[in-house]
């Protein structure tokens, strides 16, 4: 996937605070061959490698810019192996406990024009040189998505050249859609017109559009050569549900309007299994972060306005190219995203912070060392974040600290645990999808839209990684108080939070779980107390929060 995009995706999901799985999840979807490395692998030119500062809901942002620098923020080894050996997170086996917990910064250089491949080896011998990492690349048989021809025929006509066309012009936009009409809405769909898209990519493509249906490998078992012209049109999972009749699932439209076939059922993915690692790497050469300066954390123009009063509700926002456009944005979003906080996690904040809305169109400054081949600004997710927190100090005269105060938290507790011990085997960590089984609760019941697999997890390791894998409805550390001992495998699943009508979180006191939603949907809180036999519940305790100390209400002149 382009840097450019994974930035937009990263911007997109924050802005509409969507749970489902995002960049910060996992790391590039891709079914190319696991192969080893060649006998003497180049290396970079300069490498810094430290472990990442503690994030309240850490996204993971790898990716290789165009000028020959690499770039990891927030990336676990089970990110870096997988990006590295061209597969999937979960084609990533065995390997320590802590491969999916710990949390590495890479900042590295290569030769401007370095080809992808040529990076990935050398990410491969740095992390041979620093972390001392032992693979073996093989093959198994793990839960995918089958793309064949349907019975029906195929739909996608063969692309064909026109006069004047070049290769910037292949590819998929998107159709502007139409608005819904007050007391009307209509029902938004994803929408792409594409042209000279190559068959051999189509499953990858598919997988980049459509990441919340398709959470496993693509492998295409189609004979189909060349490349196609067609229109897909489909609904997003966390709209299915509502779209009731009007709505059609990726898997329906790939069938009926390409006529092709998108099923799910295991087949042989290349995989690397994680032979020997080390937690800690070895030292950087003295002054290399001092040589290796980031991209820039700033906008070379900023320009806020008050948002029109028929701005529609929520957030959006789009990059394009070196500009930012937010629209309807209050100042506690600027600050929740570039935090990554919650709402609750702000302290003494004047009640104005939440309801002045503004749009901001921003230009990023132009930096030759990080710019792409083509010479355009780069841009990463915790850069921009950087340039808000900068934007909002200098333009709203925002002051603020970071402070444990108490606040109403997560406890997990054991209640009728009901829990299968782990296999040992098996990577320690969670993903969105269906475990080896391949059973997919989401086909039959689309508004309970979410299915976490996890493996070989400790209670206290689950607790963990829930402000990531279930953002919406837990925001702060969750303590263990479980009793439970060993690790256990399991699946959760449950409604998105935006599926929801009624408050999931249980009343303070309450220990009889969430009361059951009026639409079917069913409440992360409800469903691991069903599930797994367990339950959050509400405690006061020292929490990390935003202290804002002053802001202005009106900004600064543009």
């Amino acid at each position: 996937m382009a840097q450019s995009n994974l930035v937009r995706i990263a911007l997109l999901v924050l802005v509409s605070m969507s749970s489902a799985s995002a960049w910060a999840q996992a790391a590039p979807a891709a079914t190319a061959s696991a192969s080893a490395p060649p006998a003497s692998p180049a290396h970079f030119e300069l490498a810094d490698v430290h472990s990442s500062p503690f994030a309240n809901q850490p996204n993971t942002d790898v990716e290789y810019l165009g000028s020959g620098r690499f770039l990891a923020r927030q990336a676990t080894m089970a990110d870096l192996v997988a990006f590295a050996w061209k597969v999937d997170n979960n084609q990533v086996l065995q390997g320590p406990s802590w491969l999916d917990f710990d949390r590495f910064d890479l900042n590295a250089r290569a030769p401007r024009g370095t080809s992808e491949d040529s990076f990935r080896m050398m990410l491969r011998a740095l992390l041979a040189d620093r972390f001392a990492l032992k693979v073996h690349p093989d093959s198994k048989v793990m839960p995918a998505f089958v793309l064949t021809e349907a019975k029906g025929g195929l739909r996608m006509k063969p692309a064909k050249a026109e006069d004047g066309d070049s290769a910037e012009n292949h590819g998929c936009k998107s159709p502007p859609q139409p608005e819904g009409q007050p007391n009307q809405p209509t029902i938004r769909y994803n929408v792409l017109s594409c042209h000279g898209i190559p068959i051999s990519e189509l499953g990858d493509d598919l997988r980049n559009w459509a990441g919340s249906y398709i959470t496993s490998p693509v492998v295409n078992q189609t004979d189909l050569k060349g490349s196609y012209d067609f229109e897909i049109k489909w609904t997003g999972r966390g709209q299915l549900a509502r779209a009731g009749a009007d709505g059609i699932s990726i898997f329906d439209a790939v069938e009926k309007q390409l006529g092709l076939k998108l099923e799910p059922r295991p087949a042989p993915l290349p995989v690397v299994f994680v032979d020997s690692v080390n937690e800690k790497p070895t030292p950087n050469a003295a002054g290399v972060d001092k040589t290796l300066t980031p991209p820039p954390a700033e906008f070379e123009v900023a320009i806020l306005r008050p948002s029109a009063p028929d701005t529609p509700k929520g957030i959006q926002g789009e990059i394009n190219g070196s500009q930012v456009n937010l629209r309807g944005a209050t100042v506690q979003w600027f600050l929740t995203w570039a935090w990554d906080i919650s709402d609750d996690m702000i302290a003494d904040a004047p009640k104005w912070l939440n309801q002045d809305r503004w749009d901001l169109v921003a230009k990023l400054a132009h930096d030759p060392a990080s710019a792409d081949a083509k010479g355009n600004p780069q841009l990463t997710q915790d850069g921009l974040q950087a340039m808000i927190k900068k934007l909002v100090a200098e333009r709203f005269g925002l002051k603020a600290h970071l402070e444990d105060r108490p606040a109403e938290a997560y406890t997990l507790v054991a209640t009728n645990p009901h829990l299968k011990k782990a296999d040992p085997d098996n990577r320690t960590g969670c993903h969105e999808g269906p475990g080896p089984d391949g059973k997919d609760p989401r086909v039959s019941n689309p508004i309970v839209n979410r299915l976490l697999t996890c493996q070989n997890m400790t209670m206290a390791q689950f607790g963990d990684i829930l402000r990531v894998q279930v953002n919406g409805y837990v925001h702060s550390p969750v303590l263990d108080q479980t009793g439970l001992p060993g690790a256990y495998d399991f699946t959760v699943s449950f409604s998105g939070i935006g599926q929801l009508q009624n408050n999931p979180a249980p009343k303070e006191g309450d220990n009889s779980g969430s009361a059951a939603d009026p639409n079917g949907a069913v409440s992360f809180f409800e469903a691991i107390q069903k599930q797994m036999g367990v339950k959050l519940i509400k405690q006061k305790r020292p929490v990390q929060m935003l202290v804002i100390d002053a802001v202005n209400q009106t900004p600064t002149d543009n």
